[in-house]
């Protein structure tokens, strides 16, 4: 067994009451403090088990089983990192990542963001960013890069468990697009 740090940010409350820490504490998460920034509530876990999934899973279906009604929303840290958060994630300077960015340094072929690239703050994906680092040899601890994977997924899952319903208006319109591609 192993410790695992993560967070769950919870949806269905706004307020840290005496109800919802004892309803927590009894589901079995006495490895987690219950914190708000914001608004949000979040669970900051210290949690053993085999594996990282397993730790996260455990926790996710401990904090639903409660009797508030508890529904977790998204596992912590994200996928959508800053330039500044990759620096911090992989314990390089700002003006390093900086550079990687811009294409001053290395070969210029630094993954895209996925957001912002016309404000001012791009946003990246971890998982393509630890991809990036460990075909590069920049990247020896193999660890950071299964984790990032572990966290996607699970996020991916959350958010496909809330828009279900939204599924059946996705599948019409990537049919209509795939008519329209293969029309041209």
């Amino acid at each position: 067994m192993q410790a695992y740090d993560f967070n769950l940010v919870i949806d269905s409350v706004t307020d840290i009451t005496s109800e919802v820490e004892d309803a927590i504490f009894e589901a079995g998460c006495d490895d987690a403090i219950v914190s708000k920034r914001n608004e949000i509530i979040y669970l900051d876990f210290d949690r053993e088990a085999d594996s990282l999934e397993a730790a996260i899973l455990s926790a996710i279906a401990q904090v639903e089983q409660t009797k508030c009604g508890l529904i977790v929303k998204r596992v912590e840290p994200s996928d959508l990192v800053t330039g500044a958060e990759i620096a911090r994630r992989l314990q390089r300077s700002r003006q390093s990542v900086r550079q990687l960015i811009s294409g001053e340094r290395g070969n210029g072929d630094f993954p895209l963001p996925i957001a912002g690239v016309t404000t001012k703050t791009m946003l990246w994906s971890w998982v393509e960013i630890v991809t990036w680092f460990l075909k590069k040899g920049k990247l020896e601890d193999t660890s950071i890069y299964n984790r990032a994977i572990t966290f996607k997924q699970i996020n991916d899952s959350l958010d496909f468990r809330r828009s279900q319903s939204t599924l059946a208006a996705i599948n019409r319109i990537t049919k209509l697009l795939s008519r329209t591609v293969s029309e041209v």
